[in-house]
């Protein structure tokens, strides 16, 4: 079965066939799917889908450009449902600095908080970092991000940064991105990194894999992101799918 890493089906590009579509993941191989949180809304969202359906669990956490809606009241609701059954990560969080909004210094607050939750409640963490590589890397280290662990989703960065995070326990979320012709950096990371760390996401309905590339993506597009890793390192799509399965169920505790 493919374990569908990072997935976002509260979002509205999915209002016109939601349930019909997540109902049908497990007869079509999907046999595990972790929606993400991204902001308050989002979370309470996800944890109604991880209460409706068996083979849907939850992350809470709020993206780095969603921070400024953080305060110490929303805060404390969010510490509460970390607790529940089908909570399985903190996330997704980080720094964003491709947007820089809001700007930089409220990222930062609450990137450390929501790590420092992760550790309190021995959850793993989703991290979330776009156009801030030293920043993310550095506040992870200063946290003792790898007594917390976790995943870097959708990971964009060179394989000297990947070796920073491999050699802190860190997973690496690989999505539809590895498919892309000009996706070099990432592909040299692939070949570079132990299977035994890939997490195969979607970030669904985002960047959606060739050859649907530009399209509506979802969990059903994963096929080709195995595809695209057992090329790159030589062995089989199905060693990759039960590998990737294995990973995930171990960092989210499943």
């Amino acid at each position: 079965m493919i374990f569908e890493s990072h997935a976002h089906y509260d979002d509205e590009k999915f209002k016109d066939d939601r349930d019909e579509l997540l109902l049908s993941l497990p007869e079509q191989g999907i046999g595990y799917v972790v929606n993400v949180g991204a902001s308050i809304h989002s979370i309470k969202a996800s944890l109604e889908l991880a209460e409706k359906y068996s083979h849907v669990y939850a992350a809470v956490g709020v993206h780095p450009t969603e921070t400024a809606e953080l305060n110490q009241e929303n805060f404390k609701w969010l510490e509460g449902v970390t607790k529940q059954d089908k909570v399985v990560a903190v996330g997704e969080i980080g720094l964003d600095y491709y947007w820089n909004e809001p700007e930089a210094s409220v990222q930062k607050v609450w990137f450390e908080r929501q790590m420092a939750l992760a550790k309190e409640v021995s959850l793993p963490m989703i991290i979330h970092s776009r156009d801030a590589a030293k920043d993310t890397l550095d506040m992870v280290k200063a946290c003792s991000g790898a007594d917390i662990g976790g995943v870097v989703h959708c990971f964009s960065y060179g394989v000297e940064m990947a070796r920073e995070y491999l050699n802190m326990g860190f997973y690496l979320g690989i999505g539809g991105v590895v498919t892309f012709p000009n996706a070099k950096k990432l592909k040299e990371v692939v070949a570079y990194m132990p299977l035994d760390r890939i997490l195969l996401e979607t970030d669904c309905p985002y960047l959606a894999p060739v050859p649907n590339r530009g399209n509506r993506n979802s969990s059903l597009n994963l096929k080709y992101v195995a595809q695209e890793i057992a090329k790159i390192r030589g062995i089989s799509q199905e060693e990759v799918i039960a590998v990737t399965c294995e990973n995930a169920k171990k960092m989210y505790g499943i």
